[in-house]
């Protein structure tokens, strides 16, 4: 079985910063691509960041300049650090991560429970 747990959330003002971290355990063989999605209330779950194998990473557009994901393959792990937050940055952020559990499995893609970020004015 695989699992994501995220942890990292909480309250801060804006201009405020928070560092999330997503560890992934379980059976796993090999992680591709991991990323950040979150999901205010009332939209649709957006892509934050996410991170190839390989350390290559993308952005929304709006996050540009202010986060950072970053990953340790060797631990199994991501993280996000956000700085200069919003209050439009607040959302429950889930951790994704597209992996294969076995050297003969296909990848498929997991999520965390997510953890809640809250940005006040």
């Amino acid at each position: 079985q695989v699992q994501l747990v995220e942890s990292g959330g909480g309250s801060v003002q804006a201009g405020g910063s928070l560092r999330l971290s997503c560890a992934v355990s379980g059976s796993i063989y090999r992680i591709n691509n991991m990323g950040w999605y979150r999901q205010a209330p009332g939209k649709q779950r957006e892509l934050v960041a996410d991170i190839t194998r390989g350390g290559s990473t993308n952005y929304l557009d709006s996050v540009q300049g202010r986060f950072a994901i970053s990953r340790d393959n060797a631990k199994n792990m991501m993280d996000l650090q956000m700085n200069n937050l919003m209050p439009e940055d607040t959302a429950v952020y889930y951790c994704n991560a597209f992996l294969r559990a076995t050297v003969s499995s296909e990848a498929n893609g997991y999520w965390g429970q997510g953890t809640q970020v809250t940005v006040s004015s």
